[in-house]
């Protein structure tokens, strides 16, 4: 895979490709959550035809949620994780509040249980990165894909 796991992607935003898919679901900033988001993005990517890619992005929604669960919520204030398939990539996108607290790697101690989720999105992804919104941000990943719309026209 091409992504820098030192920074996230910063290249200036392009125009976005036609969306061929997409799932966007807001979620109560609980571990349970997590989970639910991870099974939800796995079983619609599958169900989108690519069931090969199914697995890696559970893992990405997990990464990306539990971070934002850690640093980017806020009590009673949700996060959003949306699924979208464009005609070269699927992209994973987690969305929270806290704008001012953005992602960096760091190289996580052996004996430390966290700090490794952004070296691993890294690893899975072609590309990552940061979009700022009005009110916090959204954490990107993007898988390349070669994908083709349904025959059905759904």
């Amino acid at each position: 895979m091409t992504s820098s796991p030192e920074a996230p992607d910063s290249r200036p935003k392009q125009k976005s490709p036609p969306v061929l898919r997409e799932d966007r679901l807001s979620y109560t900033p609980t571990a349970g959550s997590v989970r639910l988001a991870r099974r939800r993005a796995e079983r619609l990517v599958a169900e989108w035809g690519f069931p090969e890619l199914a697995w890696t992005t559970a893992l990405l929604v997990s990464e990306l949620g539990s971070n934002a669960l850690l640093h980017g919520c806020l009590r009673d204030r949700l996060f959003q994780v949306r699924v979208v398939l464009h005609p070269r990539a699927l992209r994973v996108e987690v969305s929270d509040p806290r704008g001012e607290r953005l992602p960096a790697p760091r190289v996580a101690d052996d004996d430390e249980c966290f700090g490794r989720g952004l070296l691993i999105v890294g690893q899975l992804a072609d590309r990552w990165g940061v979009e700022p919104r009005d009110v916090g941000k959204t954490v990107y990943a993007e898988i390349d894909v070669l994908a083709v719309a349904p025959p059905d026209g759904s």
